[in-house]
Parts: C-alpha cells; structure tokens; sequence
C-alpha cells in the first residue's frame, strides 16, 4: 500500500513539473514587443527604484533594444532557411550524381532493387526522426 502511494505521488509530481516547464516556455514566445519592453522597464522600476523621468528613458532604451533583438532574431531565421535550402539542394544533386552513376554499373533490374532499398530506407530514416522530433517535443 505504502508504494503505491509513493508511486501515485511520484507520478502526479512529474506530470505537473513537465506541464508547469511547458507554460512557463510558452508564456515567454507569445510576448509582444510592447510586453516585453514593459515586463523589463516594470522590473527595473522595482528593482532600482527609479522616477518617472527614468522610466521614460529607460523604457525609449529597451524599445530600441527589444526591436533590434527581434530584428536580429528575424534575420538569423532567414539565413538558417537559406542554409537549409542551400543544403537541401547540394544534397539532391549529389543524390542525382549517385543515382546516375549507379545507373551506368548496374543492370536494370539490379538497378530497380537498388532504387527500391534506398526509397525504403528514406522512409524508415524519416520515421525515426519524426520519433526523435516527437520525443523531443514531450520532454
């Protein structure tokens, strides 16, 4: 009895750490410039006690501050799409530089084989990550 009821509040634990780390995660994406500039310029008023001249430049600096960071951020997203592009595309074409390779060797039927394994590992490789990328996404 005694463990069942250590095991009954081990579970109710975790479950409400793991959903408390994924509201606090969330919170934080779905703040506004204008909400992330107050949130900064309420916790500095608090912490360093400053007047209303203050506060009216302290918030001007942290406006500028919060729109460069989200330009930044913004910037740093398009040059990882591009990479992925750029990558995705020197990947085909050495997957089509292979394939006519392997072409030129094997007979068609071997050839159909070949093509035929590779389509199924593709597709057990895309399983597997979309596992991990699940997996992930849980914790």
């Amino acid at each position: 009895m005694r463990k069942l009821i250590v095991a009954a509040l081990l579970i109710v634990g975790i479950t409400t750490f793991a959903q408390q780390k994924e509201g606090r995660r969330a919170g934080k994406e779905k703040l506004s410039t204008e909400e992330k500039v107050e949130l900064h310029v309420k916790r500095m008023t608090k912490d360093l006690d400053l007047n209303e001249k203050q506060v009216a430049e302290v918030r001007a600096i942290t406006t500028k501050q919060v729109q460069k960071m989200e330009a930044k951020r913004a910037e740093m997203k398009d040059v990882k799409e591009k990479q992925k592009a750029e990558m995705k595309a020197n990947r085909e074409k050495e997957q089509s530089a292979l394939s006519s390779e392997m072409k030129k060797i094997l007979t068609p039927e071997q050839y159909a084989k070949w093509e035929k394994n590779r389509e199924e590992k593709k597709g057990k490789m895309k399983e597997r990550m979309l596992e991990r990328r699940e997996k992930r996404g849980s914790e």
